[in-house]
């Protein structure tokens, strides 16, 4: 049986690089991963970067214009360094342009996010709780009162609403109790792709046993993974592309085995089966380089061509 018979794949698009990243690259991997069947295009967000990186709405916004069907995705937004009222607007209004495609991954952040844009880090689980709650709260009632320890907020109306019904909301990380709160408040949930693969294997025994004690069927929640890709018939080609992508955007080098997949089709077929065998019902595919070459040749590694 095709991989992509057994669970949904995402493709990311090109939106983080240590090189430039040219607009005619988005378009093509858009148009062409939604034409060859993916399922869904990802951002993440890395607003102060050294390196190369897309603003996630107004990449996704691009997406939506020049596609039609495929859903569009960013994992994760870091809601502490923006107002909810906003991001529950820009979402909102992505949902409406898109015709309800929209899926917004939502994460704490991390210690960096919280200095540079000068949020205090104290009580930010109960911050975070607050801003999925009033971002939720906008999009689907017609007036809104709330009344948190950090927001506040008195008859606060909003318009468009979502098209979906809800919006998805999905979480991220592997920290214990981040994959316990996804399960409780999240739609969804995805490891990272700077987590290693082990990681990923360890957190969903934890997800769905979390997820049942919530009285929620671990197989309708999407449980998801990002891995960074390199796929070329010659090996040492696709690993050094990955190893360029880990040690000169993570500064991590262990990473490129431990968490990215790369090797042959065949090589790459075997590694994604296992991962699915972990118990993922749902991968997001991200090339590192040569993003068109590679959606072609994911695309044949899970059987989507």
């Amino acid at each position: 049986m095709a991989l992509k018979d057994r669970i949904p794949f995402g493709m990311s698009l090109p939106h983080r690089s240590p090189d430039p990243i040219s607009v005619q690259a988005v378009r093509a991997v858009a148009q062409r991963a939604e034409a060859l069947g993916f399922h869904d295009l990802w951002v993440t967000e890395n607003t102060l970067d050294h390196v190369t990186c897309l603003d996630p709405v107004v990449a996704l916004t691009y997406a939506a214009a020049v596609t039609t069907r495929i859903r569009l995705g960013a994992s994760v937004v870091v809601l502490a360094i923006h107002s909810p009222l906003l991001v529950a607007h820009q979402w909102a209004t992505l949902d409406h342009l898109s015709n309800g495609r929209a899926i917004l991954g939502a994460g704490l952040g991390r210690e960096h996010h919280y200095r540079q844009f000068e949020v205090p880090e104290e009580a930010r689980v109960r911050r975070f709780r607050e801003e999925i709650e009033l971002i939720r709260a906008l999009w689907t009632q017609p007036k809104v009162d709330y009344h948190g320890q950090f927001y506040r907020l008195e008859g606060g109306t909003m318009s468009p609403k979502p098209v979906q019904s809800p919006l998805p909301i999905w979480m991220g990380v592997g920290h214990p109790n981040a994959v316990r709160r996804a399960a409780a408040i999240a739609d969804g949930w995805m490891g990272s792709g700077g987590s290693s693969i082990a990681e990923f294997g360890r957190s969903v025994p934890l997800l769905r046993e979390a997820l049942e004690k919530a009285g929620r069927n671990p197989a309708t929640y999407p449980i998801s993974k990002r891995l960074f890709m390199a796929v070329d018939e010659r090996p040492e080609r696709a690993r050094a592309d990955l190893h360029r992508w880990f040690t000169e955007v993570y500064h991590n080098p262990p990473g490129t085995d431990a968490s990215g997949i790369h090797g042959t089709s065949e090589q790459v077929r075997e590694k994604l089966e296992a991962v699915v065998a972990m118990g993922a019902n749902h991968l997001l595919l991200n090339p590192v380089s040569r993003y068109a070459e590679q959606v072609d040749a994911l695309a044949e590694v899970v059987g989507l061509t």
